[in-house]
């Protein structure tokens, strides 16, 4: 089984125009350790070149299979340790990386856009699936009346962009993973950074939970972190050439600093209804409602060929935006000030690694 998201793309592999995969996989060499590499892989290595990369102490990071596993992890940890029943806030930003708040609302945490106090904050950054990545002086103020605040930074690496655990704000975990920008799906790695005064009521928890990584995704872990800057020129060759694109075909949106962007149509089509057009033309782009917003779709700038997908996805939009007389723009639902994210048919299921 798999979650909503994944299915979708996992479904469609066929599509001649894929913008829905979110990773460098296939766009660029997946780091490949060498047989020695293996043989000397070391966790605590790859921990502490980690800590060394985000400037925090090594027992303040853990290993993970990826970033899903990794905020499962945190999300199970403060959900356990939270201060009461009455205390179950948490914090979103529409539209949000979907097993993000699914995985939270799985653990009891009820999901707020409103500005109450919570329990816990949670973010991507830069976002999935806006692509943008807000200044540290927005993520404090959003941030601030929240008690713990977990911050997905799978997409750090493209933006180029410090940690925000730099900011000195406290009870702030942050995850991130090899599999986007490091094209690491066949590593299946990723790592989480607690707070200080976490680490070691979290270094017990983690220990029960999870098992060692195998010795060769450590392995080609620390590779990718030995090549990064080759990896940087080539993510940045292809990234860069699509924001040009989509610069040029969507001049009122701010280019993303992240490898998506979010396109609602000026047509107000649902995401839903683009989706399924899209794909009967066999271009295959991810709805909001995935995401909890329902009035676009997520587009990946992460393919060589994004270039052309993205002009044939242009021309189905546009086939449907002269074809429709007008509509509305749907929403998620809001009852008071909990968020009920949308769902396409199918429903909701739980978050694993692979396409998203």
């Amino acid at each position: 089984m798999s979650f909503p998201l994944a299915e979708w793309i996992d479904g469609h592999p066929h599509c001649r125009h894929n913008l829905a995969v979110s990773g460098m996989i296939r766009s660029i060499p997946s780091p490949v350790p060498s047989a020695a590499d293996v043989r000397r892989a070391r966790p605590e290595e790859l921990r502490r070149r980690l800590s060394d990369d985000l400037g925090v102490d090594d027992r303040r990071v853990f290993l993970t299979t990826g970033a899903s596993q990794a905020n499962a992890l945190v999300l199970l940890f403060l959900a356990r340790n939270r201060r009461g029943t009455s205390s179950r806030a948490c914090r979103v930003c529409l539209p949000e990386y979907p097993p993000l708040f699914d995985d939270a609302q799985w653990v009891g945490f009820r999901l707020t856009e409103g500005a109450e106090p919570a329990e816990l904050a949670l973010v991507s950054q830069p976002r999935n699936p806006e692509g943008d990545l807000w200044d540290r002086a927005r993520f404090l103020e959003w941030a601030a009346d929240a008690r713990s605040v977990l911050v997905d930074e799978t997409f750090r690496e493209f933006a180029g962009s410090r940690t925000l655990l730099g900011t000195g704000r406290p009870r702030l975990w942050a995850t991130g993973s090899f599999t986007k920008f490091f094209a690491g799906d066949d590593l299946r790695v990723g790592f989480l950074v607690a707070p200080e005064e976490s680490a070691d009521a979290f270094a017990r928890f983690h220990g029960l939970m999870t098992n060692l990584l195998p010795s060769y995704s450590v392995a080609g872990a620390l590779r990718a972190l030995e090549d990064r800057e080759t990896i940087r020129r080539r993510v940045a060759q292809i990234v860069g050439r699509n924001v040009t694109a989509a610069k040029a075909a969507f001049p009122r949106v701010r280019p993303p600093k992240g490898p998506v962007l979010f396109d609602r149509p000026e047509s107000e089509e649902t995401g839903d209804s683009l989706a399924r057009r899209a794909v009967a033309k066999s271009v295959l782009v991810c709805s909001g409602s995935f995401f909890g917003d329902p009035s676009g779709v997520r587009l990946c700038l992460t393919r060589k060929s994004f270039p052309e997908d993205l002009r044939a996805y242009l021309a189905v939009r546009d086939r449907g935006h002269r074809a429709r007389a007008g509509g509305t723009v749907g929403r998620p639902s809001v009852r008071g000030r909990a968020v009920v994210a949308r769902r396409p048919p199918g429903g909701s299921g739980r978050a694993r690694a692979g396409p998203s």
